[in-house]
């Protein structure tokens, strides 16, 4: 079982992560980017930490499916951060299962 993680934020929010792999699929609703085969970092109960080839911009709408049992998920982009590999970190608050 992975172990939970508590993390604290600038804004005095804070919510338990646990570090999870987990095999995803990143896309647009509205289909405008291909669709991307990726992991998880960490998630919880409203949202993931995905890695991303591509950059993302902070608001934008996302589909995230998680392929191992086909749930997908409608989500707003938090924050996307480079990383030292030239791929990117995306965070994802998810509001609404599709």
């Amino acid at each position: 079982m992975a172990a939970p993680v508590l993390t604290g934020r600038s804004d005095g929010r804070s919510q338990e992560r646990i570090l999870k792999r987990l095999a995803a699929e990143l896309a647009r609703p509205d289909k405008s980017v291909s669709r991307e085969t990726t992991f998880t970092e960490n998630v919880s109960i409203r949202g993931a930490r995905l890695t991303t080839v591509r950059r993302w911009q902070p608001g934008t709408r996302v589909l995230v499916t998680f392929l191992r049992n086909g749930v997908r998920s409608e989500g707003r982009g938090a924050y996307c951060q480079c990383k030292e590999r030239g791929d990117f970190a995306i965070g994802v608050g998810l509001f609404a299962q599709v």
